[in-house]
């Protein structure tokens, strides 16, 4: 059930795979250390099998560090994409934080094989546009928002009523959790997924945070690279 309302107050290793540490009195004391899931298998090689559609990448008005309003669509459709929904202040080791890793170690892996070099972007759009302001979002994405090597766009909206059709749009339930006088804080409770978007703004993948396994993840952006170039899909105006 989505419960975000107008009135709301406001382990990986390598270099860059944690979001900055959130700023404020009700912040985290540190960064959590976070770890992938366990993957006991092996992963199917890339284009070795086929991701179906399984739904089509919702459209919306996003903002981005220039403040522009932009339809979501310009950063879902053209490339492969990776979508997540995050807000900056989250502290769970299995939410938001893993996603950020899990999204760094793929910037690395896509950045070392030439062949996915300017075929491949990442996105993450906020679930908290009260708090969550394109410069804060700007500040989160630190290096990552900076570098042009891979396009990493971190984006948010003008308010929760921009945001709402955009996770009913993608099926992403949030929910603002409550202090113990039944205040709302600034937590949010959500189930974390990233979505794999083709060029033509099908959704290909969904991934939960069971199942955020970097090779298979590379394997599948792969995958969608390797296709034989299909007409686009208009996008939703």
């Amino acid at each position: 059930m989505l419960a975000l309302a107008a009135g709301m107050p406001p382990a990986l290793a390598h270099a860059g795979a944690h979001p900055p540490a959130a700023r404020g009195a009700d912040s985290p004391a540190a960064v959590p250390q976070v770890q992938p899931p366990k993957q006991d298998f092996v992963a199917n090689p890339a284009g070795s099998y086929h991701l179906p559609v399984l739904q089509q990448a919702a459209n919306g008005w996003v903002l981005d560090g220039s403040r522009v309003p932009r339809r979501l669509s310009r950063y879902t459709h053209g490339t492969v994409t990776l979508l997540s929904f995050v807000y900056t202040y989250c502290s769970d080791p299995i939410g938001c934080p893993l996603a950020y890793a899990t999204m760094a170690d793929l910037k690395s892996r896509v950045l070392a094989d030439a062949s996915l070099h300017g075929k491949v972007r990442f996105v993450s759009l906020s679930f908290d546009p009260t708090n969550d302001t394109p410069d804060a979002m700007r500040l989160y994405g630190a290096e990552h928002a900076k570098s042009t090597a891979l396009p990493w766009h971190f984006l948010t909206t003008y308010s929760p009523r921009f945001l709402l059709p955009i996770l009913d749009g993608y099926g992403q339930d949030v929910e603002v959790e409550l202090d113990a006088k039944g205040a709302p804080t600034r937590a949010r409770t959500h189930m974390l997924k990233l979505f794999l978007i083709d060029p033509g703004g099908g959704v290909r993948e969904i991934y939960s945070a069971a199942f955020l396994h970097p090779e298979v993840m590379f394997n599948d952006i792969k995958t969608l690279v390797m296709e034989a170039p299909a007409p686009a899909r208009q996008a939703r105006p």
